[in-house]
């Protein structure tokens, strides 16, 4: 594969973790979107996420669960069917023309009631090494059910986040390993594709604490660290961004 600067496609990006062993048992199980794969996902998962495979932001994100009934929800706004064909149906119309996955949906860890993951930064440093800078909580906006920030997500710390589910040092150890994961992923990534030089790495973490590679970020946007109240970390990942050649402040003129 070539020396992409970005890569858009998420079928692709999925591809790429399921080439390596280690990672592939960390990536939730993923489809291309079609009448029987949502309907075999929904009878093995009971919830999965429709997502757009060219997206950003969380934009087009549909979450579909089988009960009693069929329901989704996209955006704020949540219907509910009797059957299959009539959800298919609805979510066809609601879905726009372009082509769209079908992700297993994994039940979050909850602040305050409202899902929440972590976006883990990973850059080459100066010295050209990957280096795991950042790691910030993610909430999702209380009636959605998408956490980025440009879609009305809260950025937190992760620290806070953790504290009812894992008590110092665990918490710590735990944070630590997540940084780990999105090293490991980027220099998977090295391999593929030589020309990256930073990754976002997005991970929800289930009930049972176990990490899900959510999604794989080619051209993260390190402005989302700027909300943490301790900048150590902003600066850090604003600093790297810039010696890899992006967001560099404007010359005067």
């Amino acid at each position: 594969m070539n020396r992409a600067r970005t890569v858009g496609s998420k079928w692709v990006k999925t591809k790429v973790l399921l080439l390596n062993k280690e990672l592939r048992k960390f990536v939730p199980e993923t489809r291309i979107y079609s009448q029987k794969n949502l309907l075999d996902m929904l009878n093995k998962h009971k919830m999965v996420y429709v997502k757009p495979i060219n997206g950003s932001f969380g934009q087009g994100v549909i979450r579909v669960e089988k009960n009693v009934t069929y329901r989704y929800q996209s955006g704020k706004v949540a219907k509910s069917f009797g059957t299959f064909s009539g959800l298919f149906s609805a979510l066809n119309k609601a879905k726009l023309a372009r082509s769209y996955l079908v992700q297993q949906g994994i039940h979050l860890l909850t602040h305050q009631k409202r899902i929440f993951d972590t976006r883990i930064m990973v850059q080459k440093s100066p010295k050209k090494a990957w280096e795991a800078t950042g790691y910030i909580g993610r909430v999702a906006h209380p009636q959605k059910i998408v956490t980025n920030f440009h879609n009305s997500g809260k950025p937190l710390p992760l620290e806070l986040l953790l504290a009812p589910y894992l008590k110092n040092p665990k918490k710590y150890n735990y944070i630590k390993s997540l940084r780990h994961l999105g090293y490991q992923i980027a220099t998977h990534y090295q391999k593929v594709y030589p020309g990256f030089k930073e990754l976002g790495v997005d991970i929800g973490i289930d009930k049972n604490l176990k990490p899900w590679v959510l999604e794989v970020n080619t051209a993260p946007d390190p402005f989302i660290f700027n909300q943490l109240n301790d900048k150590k970390m902003f600066f850090k990942v604003l600093r790297y961004s810039r010696a890899n050649g992006r967001f560099l402040p404007k010359k005067r003129k």
